[in-house]
Order: structure tokens, then sequence, then C-alpha cells
């Protein structure tokens, strides 16, 4: 019958954690590639320099301004394709003269155009 001890001098694995190695190298893997793939996916959120511009309040400022107006700017440019892109549609359906749509249609065209020329100046 042979030792224990002498069973494991050349392995380098201790008697007590005698078939654990191989689980406990797997762990640490598994470890490494969750911590691995947290840091790469805080790297794609930009967190830091999140926090570095919550730091700097001027800056912060300055930049809600500038995408309050690209905004407000996108919004009025949208706003202004929608209506004219209605308008349009409606005065295609007013030339088709069309019995009770067509007088309904035309009067929101003529009351739409005469806002229009009341706004120029």
């Amino acid at each position: 019958m042979v030792d224990r001890k002498e069973e494991d001098k050349g392995t380098g694995v201790h008697p007590g954690e005698r078939g654990q190695a191989k689980p406990q190298e797997e762990k640490m893997d598994a470890i490494y590639r969750v911590t691995n793939g947290l840091a790469q996916q805080m790297e794609k959120a930009r967190i830091a320099e999140y926090t570095q511009l919550l730091f700097s309040p001027w800056r912060l400022i300055g930049l809600n301004i500038l995408s309050g107006a690209a905004r407000g700017l996108g919004i009025a440019l949208g706003f202004t394709f929608f209506a004219a892109t209605i308008i349009y549609l409606l005065q295609m359906l007013g030339a088709l003269n069309l019995p009770i749509i067509g007088d309904y249609i035309a009067d929101i065209v003529r009351i739409v155009q005469h806002q229009l020329e009341l706004k120029t100046f």
C-alpha cells in the first residue's frame, strides 16, 4: 500500500485538494469571462465619460442647450414637412370634386392658405 504523502509529492496537489484542481480552474475561468464581459460592456456604455461630464457642470449645461436646440429644430422641420404634405394631399383631394368631402377639404385648404398669407410679411 502506497502512502498518500508519497503519492501526492509529484503532483503538486495537496491531499485535501485532490480532484478539485480542475473545477477550481473552471470556476476561475468562468469568473474571468464574466468580469471581462462586464468590463467590455462598461466601456461600450462610456460610463467613465459620463461621470467626467457630471463633474463639469458648465459643459453639461452647454451640451444640453445644444441638444435642445437641435431637437427643437428637428421638430420644427419635421412638423413643417408633415403639414406641407397634408396640405398637398388635401389640395389633391379637393381637386377631385368629391361631393361632401371636397367642400370640407376646400374649406380647410382656404383657411390654411389664408393663415399663411397673414403670417408672411
